[in-house]
C-alpha cells in the first residue's frame, strides 16, 4: 500500500485530465472510507468526521485549512456541531487528480493525530 499522506501536491496547470474511473478506483484503496461525489458534473472525494462538540469540530477545521494552504491546494469544508464534512477536487479540471488523494490522505493523518 502507498502511503498518499507523504506525498506533495504538484502544481496543476489546468490542462492535464482528470483521473480515469480505473485510477479512481486504485486510489480508493489507499483512502479509508472516502466516497466520490458527482456534484455539478464535477467528481469530489468526500467524508465527513465525527466529533464530541462544536470546539472540537472547529479545531479539526482549522487544521485542515493549515494544511490546505501549506499545498495550495483547497477543499470545500462544512464545520458543524459534532461533524466536519471534507470535500477535495481540483478546480482547474472540473474533477479528480492524485493531488486530492494526496490531501484526502493527509485529512486522515490530521484526524488521527
Amino acid at each position: 500500500m502507498i502511503n498518499l499522506a507523504a506525498g506533495k501536491c504538484v502544481a496543476c496547470r489546468g490542462d492535464e485530465p482528470t483521473l480515469s474511473n480505473a485510477e479512481i478506483e486504485d486510489l480508493l484503496l489507499h483512502v479509508h472510507q472516502w466516497q466520490v461525489k458527482e456534484v455539478g458534473g464535477m467528481k469530489r472525494l468526500e467524508k465527513s468526521f465525527k466529533f464530541r462538540n462544536f470546539a472540537q469540530a472547529l479545531e479539526f477545521t482549522n487544521k485542515i485549512g493549515a494544511i490546505a494552504e501549506e499545498e495550495n491546494h483547497h477543499p470545500l469544508v462544512i464545520t458543524e456541531w459534532g461533524r466536519v464534512t471534507v470535500n477535495w477536487w481540483t478546480h482547474k479540471i472540473g474533477g479528480l487528480h492524485k493531488n486530492d488523494f494526496i490531501m484526502a490522505a493527509k485529512t486522515d493523518e490530521v484526524f488521527g493525530s
